[in-house]
């Protein structure tokens, strides 16, 4: 089984940036199949571009733009893509980086796709500060990441406490984000008490059920930024109620215009 060392990846690499302790990569998957394998250490796999599809001993998943995939070091995964232009976004942690900042490297174990998305724009956030490239982009890109592991680790630890409306209501938000939504029906669908899904959603979730469902259309919106010319279908698409406050909400999670990021990305 091949073993790829730090900063090795299959593919094009067209931009490597390496400090304190991670390494990061811009890639273009070019092999339409790549035989199990395994890394040294610990990485993120963000999709950009493209479709490709990766197995590991305990899953398959389908990932099209704007997945998150966590791999621990040295758990084999396989990776097989379709004909179609696909760009990665790697962010690789070395044992030095952990031991810097007082983190076990074993908080977060296993291989799996990141669909929270809180965490899906904090790594948004780390690729547009890698692209900016000014003198504060490695303090930035280091906050972002202990942030990304702290919640990463809280919900590891907190999986099995989690009542099942959760993961009810998690399914039901990621599905339905950009239709109008009604406290009162989501509480009759989950069979809770209004009150008591307003209290307790901040709990499980770090945040209130507008903000998340804010996230999630952001997070949608960030994935077919180039696929429309204009903005407002984008806002449309992703079930804003107006271009202005899709601008709004892109910029409060992002901390930039969705056209500079769309700069950015191309």
């Amino acid at each position: 089984m091949n073993t790829l060392r730090n900063g090795e990846f299959f593919g094009q690499t067209n931009e490597t940036l390496s400090f304190d302790g991670l390494t990061i990569t811009d890639t273009e998957y070019t092999h339409s199949f790549v035989d199990w394998h395994y890394h040294e250490n610990p990485y993120f796999t963000f999709l950009l571009q493209g479709n490709m599809k990766e197995g590991n001993k305990t899953e398959i998943y389908d990932c099209s733009a704007g997945a998150l995939l966590y791999h621990h070091w040295e758990d084999a995964h396989y990776n097989i893509k379709p004909e179609v232009f696909t760009r990665g976004f790697h962010l690789e942690i070395s044992e030095n980086w952990f031991e810097k900042f007082q983190i076990s490297k074993h908080t977060v174990e296993g291989s799996f796709n990141i669909k929270n998305p809180a965490l899906k724009l904090l790594i948004y956030q780390i690729f547009k500060e890698t692209k900016l490239n000014d003198n504060s982009f490695e303090l930035s890109v280091n906050q972002f990441l202990l942030n990304l592991f702290e919640q990463m680790s809280y919900q590891e630890k907190n999986i099995e406490k989690k009542p099942v409306w959760v993961k009810q209501i998690k399914e039901i938000l990621h599905q339905s984000f950009s239709e109008k939504l009604n406290l009162n029906e989501l509480s009759q669908t989950l069979n809770i008490h209004p009150i008591h899904l307003s209290r307790d959603f901040q709990k499980h979730f770090q945040c209130n059920l507008g903000e998340y469902v804010r996230k999630l259309k952001v997070e949608k919106s960030l994935t077919i930024l180039n696929k429309y010319e204009s903005l407002s279908e984008v806002a449309l698409e992703c079930g804003f109620s107006d271009q202005s406050h899709f601008i709004r909400c892109f910029k409060k999670n992002i901390g930039m215009t969705p056209l500079k990021y769309k700069q950015i990305l191309k």
